[in-house]
């Protein structure tokens, strides 16, 4: 199966977003809905959930990068 590249998605109107927390490694297994990071904007944190099952292959952010809508973040 090939990897697919999972992308922050809609968070609103933020744009670089930091990145507080990763909550999968490479090897992990995911169901559909698992969180995969936390983000942390105006001192709200949100959750970025996998759109998919699967392997994490990469995790393609570490933590205090800034992200925004459409970045991949983990490979699967």
């Amino acid at each position: 199966m090939a990897s697919v590249d999972i992308k922050v998605p809609d968070i609103g109107d933020f744009k670089n977003v930091p990145v507080i927390e990763l909550l999968v490694k490479p090897g992990d297994m995911v169901k559909a809905d698992d969180p995969l990071i936390s983000l942390e904007s105006d001192k709200a944190t949100m959750e970025v959930p996998a759109p998919q099952g699967g392997r994490v292959v990469d995790v393609l952010v570490k933590v205090g990068d800034k992200v925004s809508e459409g970045m991949a973040i983990v490979r699967m």
